[in-house]
């Protein structure tokens, strides 16, 4: 039996990536020269793509899953089966923007006033596509890296991904418009959805604990104990995942709460069960959610 091709994308995404891995139950090692790390799952076989390139190399079969950006899938134009929905980065956990960004000083202000003007940018065709939704001719360049520095000089506006703006910022660029909104997509090579059992199953499987490790995050667990009388006021404070689970202690009178909330309201939600009459109120850290 083969083992599963799995593609990791290398580069800004590649530690972060790893590291939701470690969380789903799944070590990767990566060595600084290899580009097929380790991973401990004999049934796994992992290697290192560029994202721009990871739909491409799935659609092909040369992969049998991997994780790239939808933005990326939609400028390769590949067909490949999309298995689940990651919303993380190498910064923070929201979706990228690919944005249109010219210098501060520009009289470029609107798509309009790009006619005749030379776009420095990685996604080309997503470009094109933009200016000719918007009736505009324009000199569309592909850019080998570095595109933040390239306006003015060598370029009138570049479009660029960007998850906080701060890089543009930093280079004196103000974005004018967005063109689209991008998250991590765990995607698959369409033949082996459809006829491999066994790579479907352990496909379906990694996208069930990646979406469990990330769902899990930003939520923390809270146990306490309550009096009986004291119950239905402290369950009207917790903002619940789920409703919580309820158990009766030895001593009469009294149960045990178990439930799991936003780690952001911890601070304010402990003081007021306190309140409220809890006790005995400990927070733990999750790994994984699965609804």
């Amino acid at each position: 039996m083969s083992k599963l091709m799995l593609g990791i994308p290398k580069g800004s995404l590649e530690q972060t990536t790893i590291e939701m891995f470690s969380k789903a139950g799944y070590k990767i090692q990566s060595g600084s020269r290899s580009y097929f790390p380790s991973i401990d799952d004999p049934d796994i076989e992992c290697m290192l793509i560029r994202a721009q390139e990871m739909a491409r190399y799935v659609e092909l079969g040369v992969l049998d899953c991997g994780l790239t950006g939808h933005d990326w899938i939609i400028e390769t134009g590949s067909s490949v089966t999309e298995i689940a929905e990651l919303v993380y980065g190498k910064v923070g956990r929201k979706p990228l923007r690919w944005v249109l960004a010219v210098p501060e000083n520009s009289d470029i202000k609107t798509p309009k006033d790009l006619k005749g003007k030379r776009i420095s940018t990685e996604a080309v065709g997503m470009t094109k596509r933009y200016l000719e939704k918007h009736g505009v001719t324009a000199d569309v360049e592909f850019s080998w890296g570095a595109t933040e520095v390239k306006p003015p000089k060598l370029a009138d506006a570049i479009v660029e991904i960007t998850e906080t703006g701060s890089s543009l910022r930093a280079n004196n660029l103000k974005i004018i418009d967005t063109l689209c909104e991008s998250t991590t997509r765990f995607i698959a090579n369409n033949e082996i959805m459809k006829n491999d059992a066994f790579k479907k199953a352990k496909i379906e499987k990694l996208a069930l604990l990646l979406k469990a490790a990330l769902a899990a995050e930003s939520k923390v667990g809270l146990m306490l104990n309550v009096k009986k009388d004291d119950l239905a006021n402290i369950i009207g404070k917790l903002p619940a995942l789920e409703r919580p689970t309820i158990s009766p202690l030895a001593e009469d009178g009294w149960c045990a709460l178990n439930t799991i909330v936003d780690e952001h309201t911890v601070r304010d939600l402990i003081p007021d069960l306190i309140a409220a009459g809890a006790h005995g109120i400990v927070e733990y850290p999750l790994n994984k959610i699965v609804y």
